[in-house]
């Protein structure tokens, strides 16, 4: 009898103890032991002892220095667990875009039995090992932990600082997402990005600069693709895979893709006047990347949440070329306040979000625009990115 300790009790782990027998949960919110809907023992964190467990996979965002990762002597990732019986992989990573790209991705692909899963919200528990493959966003805190599993493709987005925090530095953050190059094998694929060309693996290595260069070495006509910007490599990276694996170029496909909300999403209020809502720019490279696409107007630009750690100079050194204001809210809203006032932004700072919102309407003229593009994560004051945009749109919405 193998017994499984899983680390946290969460949609990636209960999935997970489906698959086996004897699984315990240990999670850091519980104070007091108990037995779930489907029988299993979930108990408080400090409960967990090394000498009981034969095996320990984590929840992805269970930080390295938690105490049960360092307890752990036999700690798997959910992707090892699952290596034996994935079929071909392709991995999707970076700092932004992994989610549009796997998405645009699986669109391609599905004709081809297709299944996509992993960070996007899809456990690989619930993947059927008898699909043709699997298309996976794949987060640096799973490769973080993953000795075993290696993609037989692996598309990687730029990187830009994130989740420095979790990993302690920009450094150990790209070190687990080029991880995943140091085991793959000869006739296996990387396309990634030109600064990581020169590293050691045995895949063969495509790597770009940008959307030209990727367009061109996979012969795709970008005039024939209606997606612009940030979008337009996310789908020139699904639509090169779909050139390895069967060798076609389908613009008509993948224009019929549909993004999802909350990605640069643009809405009018009673007003007639534009409002953006960009919630999943949770870090400072989106936020830019949203800003030079409005950068032509004066944006009245909502900021803040948890920055995770990340210095932000960058992004108040780019705002000083545009017209902007910012709108500063959640729990690093002092912090964005001392760096528009050492950068010279303008900026009002705000209760929340509906405070910033209210303060945002009595200012905004019909030429501007207002963006909720934070720079940051949402769980200091939200449940998710997804609940922070819906208030947004919501309040968006009711404005009379």
């Amino acid at each position: 009898m193998q017994r499984v300790s899983l680390f946290g009790y969460g949609k990636t782990t209960k999935a997970i103890a489906k698959k086996v027998k004897h699984a315990t949960f240990y999670d850091d919110k519980v104070t007091k032991p108990f037995r779930d809907a489907d029988g299993f023992m979930v108990k408080p964190s400090n409960e967990f002892n090394p000498k009981y467990s034969d095996l320990e996979i984590p929840s992805p965002g269970i930080p390295p220095y938690n105490p049960l990762i360092k307890k752990a002597k036999n700690l798997i990732s959910e992707y090892d667990f699952f290596e034996k019986v994935a079929p071909l992989s392709i991995w999707i990573s970076g700092t932004n875009g992994k989610t549009t790209t796997t998405q645009m991705m699986q669109y391609l692909l599905k004709d081809k039995g297709s299944q996509e899963g992993g960070n996007i919200g899809t456990p690989l528990a619930e993947l059927s090992p008898h699909a043709s493959m699997w298309i996976l966003e794949t987060s640096s805190f799973t490769m973080h932990y993953t000795n075993i599993a290696k993609p037989n493709i692996y598309v990687l987005l730029p990187l830009t600082p994130d989740h420095i925090s979790w990993h302690g530095s920009m450094d150990e953050y790209i070190k687990a997402k080029l991880k995943p190059l140091e085991s793959m094998s000869e006739g296996e694929v990387a396309i990634i990005p030109n600064a990581y060309k020169d590293i050691t693996t045995k895949a063969h290595v495509i790597s770009y600069r940008g959307t030209d260069e990727i367009a061109e070495y996979f012969g795709i006509d970008t005039a024939k693709v209606k997606f612009k910007g940030a979008f337009l490599a996310d789908a020139l990276l699904a639509m090169a895979v779909d050139k390895i694996l069967f060798d076609r170029v389908d613009y008509d496909k993948i224009n019929s893709f549909v993004i999802d909300p909350h990605r640069q999403e643009e809405l009018r209020d009673s007003k007639n006047r534009l409002w953006v809502n960009d919630t999943k720019a949770t870090n400072l490279d989106a936020s830019i990347a949203a800003l030079k696409r409005y950068k032509e107007s004066y944006i009245h630009l909502i900021l803040g949440g948890d920055d995770k750690g990340v210095e932000l100079d960058e992004l108040f050194v780019f705002l000083q070329s545009i017209h902007v204001k910012t709108y500063n809210i959640g729990s690093n809203k002092e912090k964005l306040t001392a760096l528009a006032e050492k950068y010279s932004i303008e900026y009002h700072k705000c209760i929340n979000l509906a405070d910033a919102i209210h303060e945002i309407d009595k200012n905004l003229k019909n030429n501007e625009i207002a963006l909720l593009s934070p720079a940051a994560a949402s769980l200091d004051e939200f449940t998710s990115y997804a609940q922070r945009g819906d208030l947004f749109k919501e309040a968006v919405r009711s404005i009379s």
